[in-house]
């Protein structure tokens, strides 16, 4: 049995026997990941998102992740301030593809459980059982201050979502009107007709990275974002069997373990560092980074000068994802490192997705097929 297998979702290619499973992050926001004014960068429309959306079904990755966001970042580029928003964006993603894993991304602040449980099952019976909710607690104090949301301390967070989720998943599995009465919620002949495809319900995705967000992550998720050292192999491996055996020891679970990517692949490493080099110190917008930074915290921990440099930089690459850098079979190379560290799958980003993405389906998932780490992918349209 896979980690976090379930014999209730037989549709959701989240399970299926790939051993690295592959998904596509920030479809929905404009930049997608990457903090540039390069040419080519992500820009919000309905046909951009759509065409990477439908090549990366045509592919055979697993996973579709949005970006949860209602304001920028500010700077040249405003960073991901032009967005969809993410359960009626992953709607109409369902219904324009066949066999992708399509996700919603849910601040738990912003949305009132009942409400998106029906979101929720409406998604998962568009995608015929396809459908993931990808969990965040809220961080990003504009945002919430936005719609008038109490700016909870950090692991309040948690405790919120914890009993968010508990609503939700009354209200997907309860045959009977029911009623609730917690800290944050209080739930009147709480009903909800029909449920999901998938049984017992929808699986759970979050990114938690703090000892209290791993926590909640091991005991809620299905799938859990690990963060690591970009670098070391070993490192990330730690991190992984880490979080694995929380969950498992803690909680009895197994659950997939999941991290994100951003890739610039070349026909020569050189080509592509030199590329990297571009888009990030050239033309890199780091007015915005630099409000990200202060609004995650990171000056306050008094990093070193050159720690704090190369968050910045990693953030303006790929929202501080793990870089795969190099040629395809570089690429594959780092692919296989992560297999081997334990992770079940990763979420890949592009300045250009329109013209990176079918170039990387083109010359680099061949030679992931060849390395074992996913099996030749058939259409089943």
């Amino acid at each position: 049995m896979h980690a976090g297998q379930n014999q209730g979702r037989p549709q959701n290619p989240l399970w299926n026997d790939n051993k690295l499973k592959l998904g596509l992050f920030g479809l929905n926001v404009s930049n997608g990941c990457a903090i540039t004014t390069a040419e080519g960068h992500l820009e919000t429309s309905w046909p951009n998102t759509k065409f990477i959306c439908t090549t990366a079904d045509r592919a055979g990755f697993e996973a579709l992740v949005p970006v949860a966001r209602w304001k920028g970042f500010g700077g040249a580029t405003n960073f991901n301030g032009s967005c969809f928003e993410t359960y009626t964006w992953a709607a109409g993603i369902a219904a324009a593809t066949e066999q992708i894993g399509v996700l919603s991304t849910s601040h738990v602040p912003t949305v009132h459980p009942i409400m998106a449980a029906k979101q929720a099952t409406t998604i998962d019976h568009i995608s015929n059982g396809r459908f993931t909710l990808n969990i965040v607690c809220g961080w990003y104090q504009p945002e919430l201050e936005m719609f008038g949301a109490k700016i909870m301390e950090h692991d309040e967070r948690y405790a919120y979502a914890s009993e968010w989720l508990q609503v939700l998943r009354l209200l997907w599995n309860s045959e009977e009107e029911f009623d609730f009465e917690g800290k944050y919620f209080r739930i009147q002949k709480g009903f909800h007709q029909p449920k999901p495809i998938q049984q017992p319900f929808p699986a759970i995705m979050n990114a938690g990275g703090s000892a209290v967000g791993r926590r909640f992550a091991a005991k809620e998720a299905d799938i859990a974002f690990v963060v690591h050292d970009r670098q070391d192999p070993d490192s990330i491996k730690a991190h992984v069997d880490a979080l694995r055996v929380l969950a498992r020891d803690e909680f009895g679970r197994r659950i997939q373990i999941w991290d994100n990517c951003y890739v610039v692949c070349r026909p020569t490493e050189k080509e592509a560092k030199q590329y990297l080099e571009y888009y990030v110190r050239e033309r890199g917008d780091w007015a915005a980074v630099e409000n990200l930074v202060r609004i995650f915290g990171l000056q306050s921990l008094a990093l070193p000068p050159h720690v704090l440099e190369e968050f910045k930089f990693h953030f303006i690459a790929g929202w501080g994802g793990l870089p795969m850098v190099g040629t395809p079979e570089q690429c594959v190379d780092k692919l296989r490192m992560l297999s081997r560290c334990g992770l079940d799958g990763t979420v890949l980003s592009f300045v250009n997705y329109q013209e990176e993405l079918p170039l990387f389906v083109r010359d680099v998932l061949p030679l992931i097929e060849q390395a074992g780490l996913r099996k030749p992918f058939t259409a089943k349209i």
